[in-house]
């Protein structure tokens, strides 16, 4: 008798297995981006549109458009898709951490994320949080506030001036009308 391990019911039972498991792992992770999607208050079934939940997930981190670019090119992507996924778990006020375990085990820590009280703090990213007068640092500037560039800002931001409402001198009283009619003298009785 002839074995063929390919036709054993042990083997097709392994396979259908580890299918099943990969499909409701895979349900689960898009089920969790769905739910951290809604948490930042961007449409849920975005998480299932491919190239568009890549967009609605730099709008969630306060990256620009063009990230997308970045993130669709050959070896960039690795890069810039780490660097999201950080941005990612600081928008939700985690540490590295966490950035770590979002790569490494994502089937655990996008339930994390998605399914548990989690708060969304808004975009971590510097651009979207504003920068303060004339850098892209804010507190992190590494030039102290000696801006080394002048008014000449390599970052196109107009300089921060502090405009105040015109002001209109107070008006002076009015002086009192005189009646209309005139009120005649009083005379002393006796």
């Amino acid at each position: 008798m002839d074995y063929n391990a390919s036709t054993s019911p042990m083997s097709t039972g392994v396979g259908l297995f580890g299918g099943f498991t990969y499909l409701a792992i895979l349900v689960l992770v898009v089920y969790s981006m769905w739910r951290v999607f809604e948490k930042a208050g961007k449409p849920g079934w975005a998480a299932i549109v491919p190239i568009y939940n890549i967009i609605v997930l730099l709008e969630i981190i306060g990256k620009p458009p063009i990230w997308i670019l970045w993130m669709l090119l050959p070896c960039t992507n690795i890069v810039f898709g780490i660097w999201a996924l950080n941005l990612l778990s600081k928008s939700f006020g985690k540490s590295e951490g966490f950035t770590i375990g979002l790569i490494l085990l994502p089937f655990v820590f996008f339930p994390l994320l998605g399914l548990t009280d989690a708060k969304y703090l808004g975009p971590s990213a510097k651009e979207a949080n504003g920068f303060g007068p004339n850098n892209q640092f804010g507190t992190n500037n590494p030039f102290n506030g000696n801006n080394p560039f002048g008014a000449n800002n390599p970052f196109n931001q107009p300089p921060v001036t502090p405009t105040a409402a015109p002001t209109t001198p107070p008006a002076a009283p009015n002086p009192p009308t005189p009646p209309s009619t005139p009120i005649p003298p009083s005379t002393p009785e006796a």
